[in-house]
């Protein structure tokens, strides 16, 4: 008898296990003996059955004389050997067809009746009654040609034969009860092989506790929780040409500075501005002290592409708010990361604030330190006393006037501006904006009445800090490239603040029955930009930027490379090879000379401006025609302020980037992850490079000769 133990858990209950086997056993082998007995019964009482049917069956047929079963098919009657002879060879065939391998479905069909409690041979007799009949027609054929030819020697032996029809009849019975022994020890199997399937599939309890399972489980995707701020920004157009603003339409602006726009060619405000301005006029509408109630202006986040007018959007407010001031103290602190873009904003800030009286001072290193100091504060008899309203710094010349220039005070500063924030964000390690905001905050000895003045940083509003008057300071933060990880925007300790953007990360409205749909974007480009790679050898990298200066007649090509060396060197090699008027823009160049490549540039004088970052972020060069990226950038943000300068204030521009071809799938995913997809394929067969191979080796000679020449002069 085959019982199936499934060992589920191992080890620390075997001798339990083997007590519950052995109870299983003695409780299968019951079971097996009662099913025996049952059947047993049944085959002894089926027999007697038969037996009891057969006597009657037998005294009829010796009495009748109409319908004889003894008659032969001649009409003559058989005789009591015949109907002896037919009954064994009937029995030999049932023997056999007992005898005959059973099916599956057979055994399974005689388990079930079993367990029921029912006979098995009922349906099995009801087969062989169907099947008598035509065992007996074909029998009777054959016995009757037998009879004809042996009936003389059938006499002789019908004694003999009664006593073999006897041993067979017993012989039968004695198999019938082994085949029935067969068929309950078979349904006896199954039925305790069942048993154990089901004891499978439902183990017992265990005193064992398995920690952790294999359970699949659905993966949930992490989703990104941002604050409200960011999450629901107030969304700024970013066509430009489709969404001009009149400046008489912006509410709140100056007679004053409407005259100086339209002096200056200005009739309409970008989206940006018209956005921007009336929200920090809104905020400033107390003056420089905080509201009532201990009101704090929020603090203010732009972000929109190049060349979309954001310079103009902090300098209209500023000078707004502070043309009615009386004692000139720093009240507006613009940062930059660069001197260039430093001096750009400082001109538009002096554009404006003429005739005013207000004092604009730019702090980027291009003076010497005490000429600086004397620009930015004067000792009297009562003390220092500022002289400047407004300062335009770069990070490390005003950290150095913080720590080391006396007198020079942040403590009445009203706005803090933070131009191309993302960088200054990143190069948080210099402590900078730190620095700033703790001047800001800085407890001075005070004397009678300016103790009010003081400064508080945000916190719980109270009875106590609400008193008395204060001014507050406010962020505003402006990039092309701002980054909403709201880790990185915490360490700006904004208060507050609203996000002014024109990056949609999906379907979003813009008031009654109008609609636009964009796909997820991390940053925006220019409307009027068309981008174009163009994949390349190292070798033939010199010659595509030929090919497009003398072959495709650019003009007005703004040139990046990723290093000051390889400026200077492709700088000399265009140089060497002639027929181009080429410059170079990169920090190893003083100031001045800078400057006035910069102007001869604008002016067209120069068709190729050969450069480094350093022109890269925020620097409005006008007339830029053509961005290319000699050597592909390696980020995506400088990817983005590279092809800025063209195609800015809605004019239109062409960005070429030569890519290597083991960086082409590393570059174009760089796009895709930003949301860029429309950038084209722009390949240059190498026959239309042919022409220009031979003048170009030369040049590389040239270039050897001067490299050589500057080492010298270096060594010298």
């Amino acid at each position: 008898m085959a019982l199936f133990c499934i060992n589920r858990y191992g080890g620390e209950e075997e001798e339990k296990q083997g007590e519950e086997e052995e109870e299983e056993d003695a409780e299968a082998k019951a079971r097996a003996r009662v099913l025996l007995e049952r059947l047993r019964q049944q085959a002894k009482a089926r027999q007697l059955k038969k037996q009891q049917e057969a006597q009657p069956e037998r005294g009829e047929g010796g009495l009748s004389g109409g319908a004889d079963p003894g008659l032969s098919p001649g009409g003559g009657k058989r005789k009591k050997g015949e109907s002896e002879e037919q009954s064994c060879a009937q029995g030999q065939k049932k023997l056999k067809k007992k005898q005959r391998p059973r099916s599956s479905s057979e055994e399974r069909a005689d388990a079930e009746e079993a367990a029921d409690g029912s006979t098995p041979s009922k349906k099995k007799d009801s087969r062989r009654k169907s099947e008598v009949p035509q065992e007996r027609t074909e029998a009777d054929s054959e016995e009757n040609i037998k009879q004809q030819e042996n009936r003389s020697n059938l006499k002789n032996k019908s004694s003999q034969k009664k006593k073999a029809d006897e041993e067979t009849e017993g012989a039968g019975t004695r198999k019938k009860e082994n085949s029935q022994r067969a068929e309950g020890s078979q349904s006896t199997k199954e039925d305790l092989s069942l048993a154990a399937l089901e004891e499978e599939a439902n183990p017992p309890p265990s005193s064992l506790v398995v920690l952790g399972d294999y359970d699949r489980k659905p993966v949930q995707k992490v989703q990104p929780f941002l604050p409200q701020w960011l999450a629901q920004p107030k969304l700024v157009q970013k066509r430009i040409k489709d969404n001009l603003v009149p400046i008489g339409e912006v509410p709140g602006i100056h007679p004053r500075l409407l005259k100086k726009l339209q002096m200056n060619g200005i009739e309409s405000f970008f989206p940006v501005q018209a956005e921007v301005i009336p929200a920090i006029l809104q905020s400033a509408s107390n003056g420089y002290l905080v509201g009532q109630g201990g009101y704090r202006p929020k603090d203010i986040c732009v972000s929109a592409p190049t060349g979309s007018g954001k310079t103009l959007s902090f300098v209209i407010p500023i000078v707004q708010v502070l043309l009615d001031r009386v004692v000139c103290q720093v009240r507006a602190l613009v940062v930059l990361p660069t001197k260039e873009l430093a001096q750009q904003v400082s001109k538009v800030f002096n554009i404006y604030t003429d005739g005013t009286g207000l004092k604009v001072v730019l702090i980027t290193g291009q003076k010497s330190f005490a000429k600086e100091q004397e620009m930015l504060v004067q000792k009297k008899v009562t003390g220092y006393c500022s002289l400047a309203d407004i300062i335009v710094a770069t990070p490390g010349r005003l950290t150095d006037h913080i720590s080391q220039t006396a007198g020079f005070s942040l403590t009445q500063l009203r706005f803090l501006i933070v131009d191309e924030a993302d960088r200054m964000i990143d190069d948080m390690h210099q402590n900078c904006l730190n620095q700033i905001v703790k001047a800001a905050f800085q407890v001075e000895n005070y004397s009678g009445s300016n103790m009010l003045f003081q400064r508080t940083k945000p916190g719980p509003i109270t009875a106590a800090s609400s008193c008395y008057p204060q001014i507050p300071l406010q962020k505003l933060l402006f990039s092309a490239t701002l980054t909403q990880d709201p880790e990185k925007l915490q360490q700006l300790d904004l208060f507050q603040p609203r996000l002014f953007t024109s990056v949609y990360s999906e379907k979003e409205t813009f008031g009654v029955g109008t609609e636009t749909e964009q796909d997820t974007k991390k940053y925006t480009l220019p409307e009027g930009l068309s981008q174009c790679y163009v994949p390349c050898d190292l070798n033939s990298k010199p010659l595509l930027l030929l090919y497009f200066m003398l072959k495709m007649k650019f003009t007005r090509v703004l040139c990046f490379t990723n290093s000051r060396e390889a400026s200077h060197r492709l700088f000399l090699l265009v140089q060497a090879f002639g027929g181009i008027a080429v410059a170079e823009f990169s920090s190893r160049l003083p100031p001045n000379e800078r400057q006035r490549t910069m102007k001869e540039f604008e002016q067209g004088k120069i068709q190729l401006l050969i450069s480094t970052d350093a022109t890269a972020r925020g620097i409005d060069v006008k007339g830029v025609n053509y961005v290319i990226n000699y050597d592909a950038p390696q980020f995506i943000r400088t990817y983005i302020h590279r092809v800025g300068r063209t195609a800015r204030a809605g004019k239109v521009g062409v960005a070429f980037s030569l890519v290597l071809r083991i960086q082409e799938r590393r570059f174009l995913r760089m796009l895709k992850d930003a949301g860029i997809r429309d950038i084209k394929k722009h390949p240059v067969k190498g026959n239309s490079l042919k022409p220009l191979v031979q003048k170009y080796e030369e040049a590389l000679c040239k270039l050897e000769k001067t490299v050589k020449n500057e080492r010298a002069q270096k060594r010298a």
